[in-house]
């Protein structure tokens, strides 16, 4: 890659947009990327992506993609030299989502008293509480508590953990998350040691590790990854949940939600509910 570490910035009406990042997503060549999407100016129906090539090839292919939509507004600039992740954390407000408060060590203090506090320190990792996806599974989580409680869960994709580490705060007995990021594993432990929480984190592909299979059958599996790996995984998220376990899935955009839940419902899955935050659902499944 080039010494310059680029971000692309796509502007247009949200339709646009989610139509953009559909067509990211369907392309194989960049399966990989990483990009969000969100709502910037409500008043004026802008909605906004920002992707973040690795390499020359994947910033040629996601640029091409965005510019094939001609009502995105379309610019390429430098990353910032800096810290920009930390810059940004500091700005972030806590998030409450039902009875979960997540905070970063910026908000230390702020917590009401009432809540489960959920202290999660990013570094490299997706998943501090303020994406919808994210939210979207701490609120589906927080209702799914007021009538079943579940001793065996299992997240695939855990990023920072915090999905896995509210299930530990909140009851369960056993927990374990997986990701295929190195990093993302050492930050989750990390931060399941800073909220005292008995969840462990494990470098994982896949549903097959040791750790995972040791549990199994799970009560519960969150999955907040992206619409094909969700689809890829149906079966193996099948054989790892009991019968009439549950499954929450996110980090697939509303255009998404129907291929998903076709996939899972040719497995056996039954739809319990389905959230919608900006551009994101998250389902609510449950195994037959």
């Amino acid at each position: 890659m080039t010494d310059t570490a680029l971000q692309i910035i796509a502007r247009g009406p949200r339709a646009v947009a989610e139509a953009a990042a559909a067509a990211l997503d369907a392309d194989p060549r960049l399966e990989g990327a990483t990009y969000s999407i969100l709502e910037e100016d409500e008043a004026r129906g802008v909605w906004r992506i920002d992707a973040f090539p690795t390499d020359d090839d994947e910033a040629a292919g996601v640029e091409t993609t965005l510019k094939g939509f001609a009502d995105l507004k379309v610019q390429v600039e430098p990353l910032a030299d800096a810290d920009w992740l930390a810059m940004a954390l500091s700005g972030l407000p806590p998030v409450r989502a039902g009875r979960f408060f997540v905070y970063g060590a910026h908000d230390t203090g702020r917590a009401p008293a009432n809540a489960v506090k959920l202290r999660i320190e990013a570094g490299a990792a997706f998943g501090t509480g303020h994406h919808g996806t994210t939210v979207g599974c701490l609120q589906a989580y927080n209702d799914l508590l007021k009538g079943h409680r579940f001793a065996r869960v299992l997240d695939v994709g855990a990023g920072t953990g915090v999905l896995a580490i509210a299930a530990a705060r909140t009851g369960s007995s056993h927990v374990v998350g997986t990701d295929i990021d190195p990093v993302s594993v050492r930050i989750s432990n990390e931060n399941a040691r800073l909220n005292g929480a008995g969840a462990r984190f494990v470098h994982a592909s896949g549903l097959g590790h040791p750790a995972v299979r040791a549990f199994a059958p799970y009560d519960l599996a969150f999955a907040n990854i992206l619409a094909r790996p969700l689809v890829g995984l149906s079966l193996d998220i099948r054989r790892a949940l009991r019968p009439g376990g549950f499954a929450i899935l996110s980090g697939l955009l509303r255009t998404q939600a129907r291929t998903v839940r076709a996939a899972y419902a040719s497995r056996g899955f039954s739809l319990v509910r389905a959230l919608h935050r900006d551009a994101w659902t998250t389902l609510v499944l449950k195994r037959g």
